[in-house]
């Protein structure tokens, strides 16, 4: 993460963490899930807002998502994780990140509560960002009109962001899931603003691709969020190091050797890292997919399967060059 960014644990931490208060904050709110490009424009319209005024450009974002908070069981999958929320926060031009625990009596707070208490008197907002959408506050009762309103007559400005488009698109963390869990990643990419990706350590698997003459590394997935099974083309970089390697990426149940024991609903990650002949054991890689090579599919022998693969090699070449 960006040494410049100041992550703070919850609007009471301010000004314990920081030694001091916020100077003169426009403040960016929201869940940020992805932080995808209508997230962005959102931290850059208070990043332009902080530098006029002289003040900081601020991320109010929330954990748990609420969504998460109010119905586990029902939530959709995070596209990232905290960690790397922080991060793409940081690299979307925030200098602070207040990071405010969802908790019963937070998702109590009426919304004048939340403009008066929250913003005004705890982060002492001089102006907030939201987009276009926005609701907040117990119920989901404020929206954008009344946080105009009441800005006003607390004298903190308010800007609303209209919605960010791709090819017809708004862009939103939904629609992002929708294409990832479709196979769809070219999509998802065009409204992330960068590849989706998968990050995990490598753990030890079943040596499989090994006895083949393919090894592969198996990732364990640090988000739910999985793309549909099947073959992509990713470039894998190891975070310890930062290195880069193209690699096919096998995403799904082995359907061929499903009847060896670990069964064809044992979703795995693998990734055959090209021209690489090392260890990677324990390391976190960030798997970055910019293509679909194929389905996921059955082979009648072990034979069929590598020579599949060393086609799904060629063509990661192709996509990757």
């Amino acid at each position: 993460m960006p040494d410049r960014v100041h992550v703070i644990q919850g609007r009471k931490r301010v000004t314990p963490d920081l030694g001091r208060p916020l100077r003169t904050p426009a403040i960016a709110i929201g869940n940020f899930d992805g932080v995808h490009r209508g997230h962005q424009a959102l931290v850059a319209t208070a990043q332009r807002l902080a530098r006029e005024a002289g003040g900081e450009a601020v991320v109010l974002t929330f954990d748990p998502h609420p969504a998460r908070f109010f119905a586990p069981g029902l939530a959709p999958p995070m596209l990232v994780t905290l960690e790397r929320r922080l991060e793409l926060l940081a690299e979307a031009g925030a200098d602070a990140v207040v990071v405010e625990p969802f908790t019963s009596s937070f998702a109590a707070l009426p919304a004048e509560r939340f403009i008066a208490e929250v913003l005004r008197a705890d982060l002492g907002a001089h102006h907030v960002v939201v987009g276009w959408d926005f609701t907040f506050g117990a119920g989901r009762q404020g929206n954008t009109t009344l946080l105009t309103s009441e800005g006003a007559r607390l004298h903190m400005g308010v800007t609303i962001v209209p919605p960010v488009m791709a090819a017809g698109l708004v862009c939103s963390s939904t629609k992002i899931r929708e294409f990832v869990l479709e196979g769809r990643v070219e999509g998802a990419a065009m409204l992330l603003g960068r590849p989706f990706e998968i990050t995990g350590a490598v753990v030890h698997g079943v040596q499989r691709g090994r006895t083949l003459g393919i090894p592969t590394a198996n990732v364990r997935p640090e988000t739910d969020l999985l793309p549909k099974p099947g073959v992509y083309a990713a470039w894998a970089c190891r975070l310890d190091d930062g290195s880069r390697l193209r690699a096919a990426l096998s995403i799904g149940s082995n359907p061929t050797f499903a009847a060896e024991g670990r069964g064809a609903s044992a979703v795995t990650v693998e990734a055959h890292l090209l021209d690489f002949d090392g260890d990677v054991y324990g390391a976190r890689l960030r798997l970055e997919l910019h293509g679909r090579i194929r389905d996921q599919r059955s082979f009648a022998s072990a034979d069929e399967l590598v020579a599949e693969i060393r086609r799904d090699i060629l063509r990661t070449r192709e996509l990757l060059p």
